[in-house]
């Protein structure tokens, strides 16, 4: 009888300890009158994405930039990466990551998006030998036997390290570079103009201003020894600026293009001072900033020369490891860090706990600087930018984050570096967005309020989309072993109507059965590190063709 008593006891208490043990669902309010702000297509670039994958992906922009460049020569189609290849100077191939001119440009053109373009402002442009062949800034033949060299390609590329580990200095810039001046660059400009027409007429329309400038003498140390003070962008910017302009009136001119937080606030002198002497009394910052942030000081420089930026731009990555150009980290520490890491973008309440040791707030801080020190209201824009992981669902969680974030905050252009892999899961994280459906449906233009209580774990965002008022919203559960429930609330929106779904988890990108919806919201579960799009439409959001 006890035996039989204590069974029937834990019997009738095992259906309590499971209700208990059940997670309780994520509650989402999403208010479509709240919050509205329009979302800017354009943050849906990318980087070098060949003519299929804007296509596929159904995106409006591509970036032709990196480091490669800012030595683009385009009399013979020739670059040099710097320190990234060992400042080797190439002829440009077909491959896309080496298309820095006109065939970037028809390419992008060949799928409705529009193309950026770099012009260099360094003052050199890469140079090669006869019959097309490369030459080496560093070449052992000339400056002895070196660190690494070029084993597997042109074997007499060095890395501008001596054996002893002390960097060559002495180098002549001619080796592998020549000069070049805006009125090299005014010709160029001229031939796309005259080829393609003007911004105005469908030609090019966003002119890059180099590629990180205070990190030259790190990337390109062979031609830019010396870190590029304040004062030589500020005033380089404004020459090639007025050089883009006089030539095409409605052109828009992109800059600074600075590489992240150190290159926000310190110039590229200052950062090399800093490498021996830190940053207390830093040069410029004392004789040329006054006492300002770097890049709130280029704008009032800027300001005063009247209005040569169109689009103020700068580039971010994550600095805890999130992403590596080789061998991405997924372990569980990292891909929680991963989750939380993209608040860098949006939370002033965030404290960025790498070496940058400070509450970054990217798009609102960016968008406060432009509107106090230059022109309020000038569009802002993060024309690079990478959160990792490109093959796993935690990479494609966080770039679902960062295309949801970017349209919220507000931002008005962005390009990730680069075009992910087709049919990965990042790229499918754009197609979610872009494309899900095979027919270019696309999630809202306007954003509205959509209040999760805890973003590193479950992510929300919403829009109304004007072409059929339909309201779209993106769950990103970040978990990475535990399902979500979640409840939908909806405000000011239709209280029932159908709901279209399509789920991207473990790798692949499929619809869900259609459904309806009631009662002013609904019910659902989410999988693990899954990102899923609901499309809802009430009675008179109905598409034209399933009305009667």
């Amino acid at each position: 009888m006890i035996r039989r008593a204590t069974r029937l006891m834990l019997c009738a208490a095992l259906p309590l300890a499971l209700a208990a043990a059940a997670p309780a669902p994520v509650e989402v309010t999403i208010d479509a009158g709240a919050e509205r702000r329009p979302i800017s297509p354009l943050i849906y670039g990318v980087g070098f994405a060949p003519t299929a994958t804007l296509r596929d992906l159904n995106l409006p922009l591509n970036r032709s930039g990196g480091n490669s460049a800012s030595l683009y020569n385009w009399r013979i189609n020739a670059r040099n990466a710097g320190k990234d290849w060992f400042f080797e100077s190439l002829a440009c191939s077909e491959d896309i990551f080496d298309q820095h001119g006109e065939g970037f440009i028809a390419l992008s053109k060949a799928a409705g998006a529009e193309a950026m373009l770099t012009i260099p402002m360094i003052g050199w442009v890469a140079r090669l030998d006869a019959g097309r062949k490369p030459l080496a800034s560093f070449s052992i033949g000339k400056y002895g036997l070196q660190q690494e060299a070029d084993l597997d390609g042109f074997t007499s590329a060095g890395n501008g390290i001596t054996i002893d580990g002390t960097p060559i200095s002495d180098n002549d810039p001619n080796d592998a570079a020549e000069p070049s001046s805006p009125e090299d660059q005014a010709e160029w400009v001229r031939q796309l103009v005259a080829k393609w027409g003007g911004a105005a007429h469908g030609g090019l329309r966003y002119y890059i201003m180099d590629n990180e400038p205070s990190f030259w003498h790190g990337i390109h140390r062979d031609v830019h020894p010396e870190g590029a003070h304040a004062r030589e962008v500020a005033d380089k910017v404004k020459t090639y600026a007025a050089m883009v302009k006089a030539i095409d009136p409605q052109a828009l001119v992109v800059a600074p293009e600075e590489w992240g937080w150190g290159g926000y606030r310190y110039s590229g002198f200052d950062q090399q001072y800093a490498d021996t002497h830190g940053f207390d009394h830093a040069p410029d910052r004392t004789n040329q900033t006054e006492g300002m942030d770097y890049l709130p000081w280029l704008l009032t420089q800027w300001k005063a020369a009247g209005h040569p930026v169109d689009v103020v731009s700068v580039h971010y990555y994550p600095q805890g490891g999130e992403y590596r150009e080789k061998g991405d980290d997924v372990s569980r520490e990292m891909q929680l860090r991963r989750n939380r890491s993209t608040r860098d973008l949006w939370d002033q309440s965030y404290h960025n706990p790498t070496w940058i040791n400070d509450t970054v707030a990217l798009i609102p801080r960016l968008r406060r600087w432009v509107d106090t020190y230059y022109h309020p209201g000038t569009p802002i824009a993060l024309t690079e930018y990478n959160w990792g992981a490109e093959t796993t669902m935690n990479g494609a969680t966080a770039q679902a984050d960062l295309l949801g974030i970017f349209g919220r905050e507000g931002l008005d252009l962005a390009a990730r570096w680069a075009a992910p892999a087709p049919g990965s899961p990042t790229y499918l994280a754009f197609k979610l967005y872009r494309n899900y459906d095979g027919k270019n449906s696309t999630f809202g233009d306007q954003s509205v309020a959509a209040r999760a209580p805890d973003p590193d774990t479950l992510a929300t965002f919403a829009a109304l989309r004007a072409s059929d008022g339909a309201l779209t919203v993106v769950a990103i559960n970040k978990q990475i072993d535990a399902p979500a429930p979640l409840r939908l609330t909806l405000a000011r929106f239709a209280a029932a109507g159908a709901v279209e779904s399509y789920r991207l988890v473990d790798g692949k990108l499929a619809p869900l059965p259609p459904t309806d919806y009631s009662g002013g919201g609904l019910a659902t579960e989410l999988p693990p590190q899954s990102v899923t799009l609901f499309v809802l439409r009430g009675a008179s959001t109905s598409p034209p063709a399933l009305r009667r």
